[in-house]
C-alpha cells in the first residue's frame, strides 16, 4: 500500500471522528426533546431535516472558504488551530463536568428556543450543531489537508455527521428514554475526553505550524 494511501485513510478516520465528536449530535438529543415537546412527529422530522441540512451547508462553506477568509483577515491557520484547540478544550471540560456547554449555546439562547415555534435554524442548526467548535474543527482539518484530495474526507465527514444527526434527532425520544439522564451524561463525558485529546492535538499542530523550528 502506497504511503499516501495510508495517509489518506488515517486522515479520513481523523476527520470523521473529529467532526462527529465535536458536532456531538448525541448531546443535542435532550435539548431537542425538551424544545419540541408537544410537537407532532411530522413537525419534529421536518425540523430535524432542516437543521441537519443547514448545519451541513454552514460547515461545508467554512471548510471550503474558511482558510481563504482567514488569509484575507491576516490570520494564519496555525493561530486559528491554537484558538480552535483552546475552544474545544473548554468545551471538553464542560462535557467532562456534565455542565451546560456555554461555549456552544448560552442559557438565553436555549430559553429563546423553548419559546420559538420552529427551532430548526436557531438554536438547533446554529449554534448547537454548527457552532464555533464545529466551525473551528472543519476549518482546521481543511488547513491540515496537505493535498486537494484530502479535502474530500473532510466534506464526507461533514455529510455523514449531518446524516447521523438527522437520524438521531428523529429518534430523539427513543434515545433519551433508552439512555436516561445518567446514560447521556456518561456518553457526553466519554465524548468530552476524546474532544480534549483532539483539542491538544490541534494546539500542538498550531504551535508547530507557527514555529516550525520547534518540530526539530
Amino acid at each position: 500500500m502506497h504511503s499516501w494511501v495510508r495517509e489518506l485513510l488515517s486522515f479520513s478516520l481523523l476527520s470523521l471522528s473529529a467532526v462527529f465528536f465535536v458536532v456531538d449530535p448525541m448531546g443535542v438529543v435532550p435539548v431537542f426533546v425538551a424544545m419540541t415537546h408537544g410537537d407532532s412527529e411530522e413537525k419534529r422530522e421536518r425540523m430535524a431535516r432542516r437543521a441537519s441540512l443547514t448545519a451541513f451547508s454552514i460547515l461545508t462553506v467554512f471548510a471550503v472558504a474558511g482558510t481563504v477568509i482567514f488569509r484575507v483577515l491576516g490570520v494564519t491557520i496555525g493561530a486559528f488551530k491554537v484558538a480552535g484547540g483552546i475552544l474545544l478544550l473548554l468545551t471538553s471540560i464542560e462535557m467532562l463536568r456534565a455542565q451546560p456547554q456555554r461555549t456552544r449555546v448560552t442559557p438565553e439562547e436555549t430559553q429563546e428556543g423553548f419559546e420559538k415555534e420552529d427551532v430548526a435554524i436557531f438554536p438547533l442548526a446554529i449554534p448547537l450543531l454548527a457552532g464555533p467548535g464545529s466551525i473551528a474543527t472543519v476549518t482546521a482539518l481543511m488547513g491540515r489537508a496537505g493535498r486537494k484530495l484530502f479535502a474530500v474526507p473532510v466534506i464526507l465527514s461533514i455529510a455523514l455527521t449531518c446524516i447521523a444527526s438527522y437520524l438521531m434527532l428523529v429518534a430523539a425520544d427513543r434515545i433519551a428514554r433508552f439512555l436516561g439522564v445518567t446514560g447521556l451524561n456518561v456518553m457526553n463525558r466519554v465524548i468530552g475526553l476524546i474532544i480534549g485529546a483532539l483539542a491538544v492535538q490541534f494546539m500542538f499542530d498550531g504551535v508547530r505550524d507557527t514555529f516550525p523550528g520547534l518540530a526539530g
